[in-house]
């Protein structure tokens, strides 16, 4: 089988690969649709790495069992999944309850310390699968998988209702996905980014107000909007030192913020920006098993479309053009699609 890898340094290459056979507990799947993520910009920027040792990319995974090994007890052939990209002991409390990311033995993490999703197959153990509604295509799922069911998680921590104005930073296929689920869960959404082409991504669907924080203070302007209090809840998708203070500034007295965007250190004033607004300040990483299920059925039942946020599409020998379109960081959610 073929199967993408990062060789550091803005290189990429598709790769010859034994076809997977399933050992105990584990499934094959052939996959369908399999998501870019911010995080992948990281290896896929970074320093050269020994291509002896590089896994197979992609932690987006959407497919479909074709081969089941021994113990598998619950998949079936012909199953439509998303894979949850985690795998950890199955037995310490946070493993039992979905959350293998947060293991107490260790993890390993699909795309990165074992094989992907961006390629023609790939082995994952069952506990990992979970089911793709009927009314969601592949791509959708590959969507969920990761960036849209991060923004989930992050707005169901945060509360979001009708009652809230959101405010959130950044508008990539993560912040972008909060936008249009914001809306979809009532919220009056304000959307802050720096790129053009993103901001009229938000405009389009669910951003009732759009901020670009290249020429106007975007804590000045959501203050301005909310009658000088500021946002009941704010979302920083970014990782961006200055972005993530915004979303503290901007939030109201007794408001809400949440993180979700990786790296970087961030320097708050924290007497009056957090303990005299009697913030509440939470960080968010993905999600659940119970989670991504979560997200995909309230995206089929309230018919959210979230297939109209992929903007591109690409084969796997497209690979190069796949990573060197998304670092541009003007797209909206991209994906592989091997069909």
């Amino acid at each position: 089988m073929r199967g993408v890898v990062f060789l550091g340094e803005r290189d990429v290459a598709l790769r010859e690969f034994p076809d997977p056979t399933p050992g105990p507990g584990e499934v094959v799947l052939k996959m369908r649709s399999s998501g870019l993520c911010g995080s992948d910009l990281r290896p896929y920027r970074g320093p050269r790495r020994d291509p002896a040792t590089v896994k197979i990319c992609g932690h987006e995974p959407c497919g479909e069992v074709v081969a089941l090994g021994p113990g598998v007890t619950h998949a079936r052939l012909g199953d439509r999944v998303m894979v949850h990209h985690y795998l950890g002991c199955g037995e310490c409390k946070y493993c039992r309850v979905g959350y293998s990311q947060l293991c107490l033995k260790d993890h390993i993490t699909y795309g990165s310390s074992a094989h992907g999703g961006n390629a023609e197959y790939m082995l994952t153990a069952e506990s990992t699968l979970v089911r793709l509604p009927d009314e969601l295509t592949f791509e959708e799922g590959a969507a969920i998988a990761c960036g849209t069911g991060t923004a989930y998680m992050a707005l169901k921590r945060l509360d979001v209702s009708g009652r809230d104005t959101l405010a959130i930073y950044g508008q990539g296929p993560v912040g972008l996905s909060g936008t249009l689920l914001g809306s979809r869960m009532g919220a009056r959404v304000i959307a802050v980014d720096i790129v053009p082409e993103r901001l009229e991504l938000a405009r389009r669907h669910g951003a009732e107000v759009t901020i670009n924080a290249a020429e106007t203070d975007p804590v000045e302007a959501i203050r301005a909007l909310t009658h000088g209090e500021g946002a009941d809840a704010a979302l920083d998708c970014t990782g961006n030192p200055e972005a993530r203070v915004n979303a503290v500034r901007c939030a109201r007295t007794f408001g809400r913020v949440c993180f979700v965007g990786e790296g970087n250190t961030t320097t708050f004033n924290v007497s009056p920006d957090i303990i005299h607004k009697q913030l509440t300040i939470y960080g968010s990483w993905t999600f659940s098993t119970v989670g991504l299920e979560e997200c995909a059925r309230f995206i089929a039942d309230r018919k959210v479309p979230l297939r109209e946020i992929i903007t591109h599409r690409f084969r796997l020998d497209q690979a190069a053009e796949a990573f060197r379109t998304f670092d541009s960081g003007k797209t909206g959610k991209c994906v592989f699609v091997m069909d």
